[in-house]
């Protein structure tokens, strides 16, 4: 493989690995921008959103490298199982606020946050109690349908990817943006008080970050399962800790600056693997220690002014 070819092709590895890390960054700036709070249950609430993506796909008679469909076309098969791992992933997240985090909404300190950590873990030995400890074949439905560009090759599913994340991240933008509760989003992220004197029901919106975030976890939970074509109760930790990266590199709390950070990590992760071997763990969390010291507001800021 030329030079040129070699980097197409990292270059179309870093851009599937940047889709997945932005989605899972948005759950974290949509959370941090209302409560500014990190929701370290995030990282294996994307976990357990591929798990349930793989189930899913089971019961439609697939498992490990089958692409045997039963009954239902590929579309349909692939759309049944992005939103019901969305729902499952973003019931979690649902359940997670109302049970564990609103009763600490008013506690200062970092009791919220350690929290999140409590449960992570409850999440990670779930699956590793009920699913096991070994890696799990994914179930792979997607014909193997392949592009070559200058040498290079492009993969059916990664341009599935592309076309879902880009969809799920302009759906959430315009979201945001446009609706009523976008709307109500962004006036608590600037000040909780105000918007509820304003007639803002707070803990819908709360809810609705929790929701929106959890479900966005799940989608790159399914998009993992399809690009590595494996699962496991460990994945949640590393590609947590890159997508927390990717939002913190955007400006936590920023819904464009976190799809910009995931799409910059992915690359460095891809074009550093190329150039630097093992040492690319090292490059991006330098990253992210650097942001933290000399920009902590990130390359597009925050969405809103520190509250504390």
């Amino acid at each position: 493989m030329t030079d040129t070819a070699l980097f197409l092709q990292q270059l179309i590895n870093g851009l599937s690995l940047g889709a997945m890390y932005a989605l899972l960054a948005l759950g974290f700036t949509l959370v941090y921008g209302i409560l500014e709070l990190i929701n370290f249950s995030h990282f294996n609430v994307f976990m357990v959103g591929s798990f349930i993506a793989m189930w899913v796909l089971q019961m439609f008679g697939l498992t490990g490298q089958d692409v045997i469909l039963t009954g239902l076309p590929l579309a349909m098969v692939l759309l049944v199982a992005f939103v019901a791992t969305m729902l499952g992933s973003g019931i979690i997240g649902v359940l997670i606020e109302r049970l564990c985090l609103r009763p600490l909404r008013n506690v200062k300190g970092p009791a919220a946050m350690i929290t999140t950590i409590g449960v992570s873990y409850i999440l990670f030995n779930f699956i590793l109690l009920t699913a096991g400890a070994e890696n799990l074949n994914y179930p792979n439905p997607m014909p193997q349908i392949q592009y070559h560009i200058e040498g290079a090759v492009l993969d059916l599913r990664v341009v599935l990817i592309w076309i879902v994340a880009v969809v799920l991240m302009l759906a959430l933008h315009f979201f945001v943006q446009k609706s009523r509760i976008g709307k109500a989003m962004r006036a608590t992220a600037q000040d909780a008080e105000a918007a509820r004197m304003m007639g803002v029901e707070v803990d819908k919106v709360v809810v609705m970050a929790f929701f929106l975030g959890s479900a966005l976890a799940g989608a790159a939970g399914l998009i993992f399962g399809i690009y590595y074509n494996f699962t496991s109760f460990i994945i949640g930790f590393t590609a947590g800790l890159r997508a927390f990266t990717a939002a913190v590199l955007g400006g936590i709390g920023n819904v464009p600056g976190a799809m910009l950070g995931g799409v910059i990590i992915g690359l460095i992760e891809a074009l550093g693997g190329q150039i630097a071997g093992e040492w690319t763990d090292v490059i991006i969390f330098s990253i992210l220690v650097l942001v933290l010291v000399f920009k902590p507001t990130g390359l597009l800021g925050r969405m809103a002014p520190n509250k504390s």
